[in-house]
């Protein structure tokens, strides 16, 4: 039972996000700067957003060499030199919008670990680099010279580093965005989760936390921004959900005689320092049935995996301690790039961000916006 005022004044919009990530909170936002007089209503199911924006590791990054020569398979050259460029392009407009201070930017490059079985990507870097200087102007990868005294197992027998890449702090991203949609009078109403969307109607139906009450919202437009859980408001997609486990450990109490962010197993694996900690990902490639899934869950083959990784390759002969774990859920498909369309009269997505939210998932959410206004 809803009052008089609450029917009046919360319930019809100009526009409904579903999703409160960064690619929900970008289309608002760009929305509401196209549109400044129109009302903005963002729903999201939990109290932060549910799928991996302030779940990822935080990398500033538009991919490793071994992932860019493994797209090879599924896209021609065109492709994806205009995939790497959307998500390096994407990163520039970020720091250029909300500044490397804001979002805690640090400029420290990126690393691939080569092990014996991918060492042949290194043959590569310089048919890579002309393919891609056309976009940065310079080399991205080299070799990295005495890579020895990064103090990495014998394992691994190179270093590519990666001149355009660095890393940042995802939860001082969505401050930021959060920040700039408040201004704009952009509303945000977490703990209510859309069961259903008229998509031609642009009727959402709502349920709350409980489960004990149904909440009706229309909007002239709706927008889904729920990445991997998209499938579930529009089952005709292709959209696979990817999770993706991160532990992070006790401070170390030796020195890291490396910086930056790091790659390695084609960019399935990935780790940074941060705190003094050792942040460390990745590994779904381990099992890829099992993390298609939906569940805030840990595997733990992939974590004693990683685990292993640890006192193997990044600190062989240390003891790490782990202090916490968790799980963030992005979504695939068939192509890397990202889908932007309609799904009737009202309703448009952006979904398929391919675990590089941070580096497109403002831009996603720009081009949502402009596809909504032509709606």
């Amino acid at each position: 039972m809803f009052s008089y005022w609450e029917q009046k004044n919360f319930f019809s919009y100009d526009l409904i996000v579903i999703g409160s990530g960064f690619t929900g909170l970008s289309t608002a936002i760009n929305y509401k700067k196209k549109h400044p007089k129109s009302t903005v209503l963002i729903l999201e199911k939990g109290v932060f957003p549910t799928g991996a924006s302030t779940k990822n590791a935080g990398f500033a990054c538009f991919g490793s060499l071994t992932e860019i020569l493994d797209d090879f398979w599924s896209m021609n050259p065109k492709e994806v030199s205009a995939l790497v460029e959307r998500r390096y392009k994407g990163l520039q407009q970020i720091r250029k919008i909300f500044g490397d201070n804001t979002l805690r930017y640090q400029h420290t490059h990126g690393f691939e670990l080569l092990e014996e079985g991918n060492l042949s990507a290194a043959d590569q870097i310089g048919e890579v680099n002309k393919m891609l200087r056309k976009i940065f102007k310079k080399d991205v990868y080299s070799i990295v010279k005495k890579s020895e005294k990064l103090g990495f197992s014998n394992r691994v027998k190179m270093i590519v580093e990666n001149h355009f890449e660095g890393e940042l702090d995802p939860g001082a991203y969505l401050g930021a965005l959060w920040e700039k949609a408040s201004r704009m009078g952009v509303k945000i109403l977490t703990g209510v989760s859309v069961v259903e969307i008229q998509n031609d109607a642009g009727i959402v139906l709502a349920e709350n936390t409980g489960k004990s009450k149904v909440f009706e919202f229309k909007g002239e437009k709706v927008a889904i921004c729920t990445n991997a859980f998209s499938k579930k408001l529009w089952p005709e997609s292709e959209l696979e959900p990817g999770r993706g486990l991160i532990l992070l450990s006790k401070p170390l109490n030796h020195k890291i005689p490396w910086k930056g962010s790091f790659h390695l197993d084609k960019g399935y694996v990935y780790f940074r320092e941060i705190d003094g900690r050792l942040l460390l990902g990745g590994a779904r490639n381990k099992d890829f049935e099992s993390e298609k899934s939906l569940e805030f869950e840990t595997n733990p083959k992939i974590k004693s995996h990683l685990e292993n990784l640890a006192k193997e390759v990044i600190f062989p002969g240390q003891e790490i301690e782990w202090e916490m774990e968790w799980t963030g859920i992005m979504a695939f498909g068939p192509k890397k790039s990202p889908l932007i369309q309609p799904i009737g009269e009202k309703t448009a997505v952006a979904v398929r961000l391919g675990g590089m939210g941070v580096a497109i998932g403002w831009q996603v959410g720009k081009e949502l916006s402009q596809l909504l206004s032509k709606m």
